[in-house]
């Protein structure tokens, strides 16, 4: 991964504000209602609102992230709100998670990087238990008219980093869609989520 995406992250999460916030995403959030608690892997999981929103309502919550910054005000929120993250730094193939080990990959705006995004998700797809669940948000294809219109919905500058349907399908393929779509969404998360944006949705259940 590219010294350029690390230091942009690691920018990013040294400022004093949280950059998304310390609620849970919406679609998280909602989802998780409906699961029983056990095992759940947050990639990309940056200042952890949503690895520890899940820890405080019974998950055994286990995160990554390329920031080390990032890492450091996860484990501060963790610490305020009284509960334990497992949090590791590095990339995704350098990290010891064993295949089938999780209930639920949980990836809130997760944008990797497109030359590793694919292997990643296929990665993460392959933690997953059977009858274990992927958990998605991410921006869609259509959204740079949306941040053209308003920059402080945030989200990625360019095509390729915004995430297809079809994309989804193909990554997870070992997956039945419970929920699969694209659509409007409306954010308030922190300082650089804030607005109307265009939004791809997945939840699925490995075969």
């Amino acid at each position: 991964m590219s010294d350029p995406w690390l230091k942009r992250w690691n920018d990013r999460y040294s400022e004093k504000e949280y950059a998304f916030g310390t609620q849970p995403n919406v679609f998280l959030e909602e989802q998780l209602k409906h699961l029983s608690p056990g095992k759940i892997l947050f990639g990309a999981e940056g200042e952890g609102r949503n690895a520890v929103f899940a820890a405080r309502n019974g998950w055994n919550v286990h995160a990554f992230d390329i920031s080390v910054e990032g890492k450091k005000k996860a484990l501060q929120l963790a610490n305020t709100n009284n509960v334990d993250l497992i949090y590791q730094l590095g990339q995704l193939p350098d990290l010891d998670y064993d295949q089938g080990h999780f209930d639920v990959v949980a990836l809130i705006y997760a944008h990797f990087p497109i030359e590793i995004r694919s292997d990643y998700h296929q990665l993460l797809a392959q933690l997953v238990k059977p009858g274990g669940h992927v958990i998605l948000e991410a921006f869609g294809k259509n959204h740079l008219k949306y941040r053209e219109a308003n920059p402080r919905i945030g989200g990625p500058r360019d095509l390729d980093t915004l995430i297809s349907i079809s994309e989804l399908e193909r990554d997870f393929k070992d997956f039945q869609p419970i929920i699969l779509e694209k659509k409007e969404v409306q954010l308030q998360e922190g300082i650089y989520h804030n607005g109307t944006g265009w939004a791809v949705r997945f939840v699925g259940k490995k075969h």
